[in-house]
């Protein structure tokens, strides 16, 4: 991306979205920026003038996430690349194992993501060396405890974009799926387990934001610790779950 692209990023409110559109507009594109929460985005525009897009909304709602494409439509014509941040995470309780937490995880990281495709492949058709680009995690290679519903959706995600990437490679779109590790981000910070080799947010959007001028199929990190969790992948069942089962007990100790 060393020339200026035209950048759609959801979730670009807080956390590895926010620093990730300060890097890319401090590189020069031209970014629509989504989110929830309108000040953070109106912010960079205000800092970045005739760079910045502040399109807010609630991307689980497939109306305004139209009526956001609509606007990216009629001010660029088209995109570039789209980059599907957005997403949160909730912890499974088995105790009160409860539908809607899953209901509202899923609709967030899985469906959202639905609806901005949705709206972007239009545009994308239309754009320069397209790509598409969705943040997965690194939960997808080995199940943990309590993590059912975060996993589960990322774990969705993780296919529709591969699957995708088959079907829209003959339309020139490339795909690509980053998986991080952890990350210090405001939704990490509520964590209440250890977090091994987590990286700051700059350190890790400066890395996506570097890859991806390369065009990857995929890009995770950390090394190691992603090394680690598809070694673990590779156990035996009766193994993972034991040591599954092990990680769960330590987890209540902390809590």
């Amino acid at each position: 991306m060393n020339l200026s692209r035209r950048i759609w990023l959801t979730g670009a409110s807080s956390g590895i979205g926010q620093e990730l559109a300060r890097q890319l507009l401090a590189a020069g594109h031209c970014l629509a920026l989504s989110a929830r929460r309108a000040e953070p985005l109106e912010a960079f525009a205000r800092r970045y003038p005739g760079q910045v897009l502040a399109l807010p909304g609630d991307l689980t709602d497939l109306e305004q996430v139209r009526v956001i494409g609509a606007a990216i439509e009629s001010h660029w014509g088209a995109l570039d690349s789209v980059i599907l941040n957005a997403g949160t995470c909730e912890y499974i309780e088995v105790q009160h194992f409860e539908a809607a937490l899953l209901e509202r995880v899923i609709q967030t990281n899985l469906i959202s993501a639905g609806y901005c495709i949705e709206a972007a492949l239009p545009l994308l058709r239309r754009g320069v060396r397209p790509q598409l680009v969705g943040i997965g995690s690194s939960v997808t290679w080995l199940p943990l405890p309590r993590a059912g519903a975060y996993g589960a959706s990322k774990a969705a995600l993780r296919y529709l974009l591969e699957s995708l990437r088959l079907d829209l490679a003959g339309e020139g779109i490339d795909v690509t799926l980053v998986s991080p590790g952890f990350v210090d981000t405001p939704l990490t910070r509520r964590n209440d387990f250890p977090m091994p080799l987590r990286w700051p947010v700059e350190k890790a959007a400066r890395h996506i934001a570097r890859r991806l001028e390369r065009r990857p199929l995929n890009i995770s990190f950390p090394a190691v610790f992603i090394g680690g969790l598809r070694l673990l992948s590779l156990l035996p069942a009766r193994l993972q779950l034991a040591l599954g089962r092990r990680m769960a007990r330590s987890q209540l100790k902390e809590g």
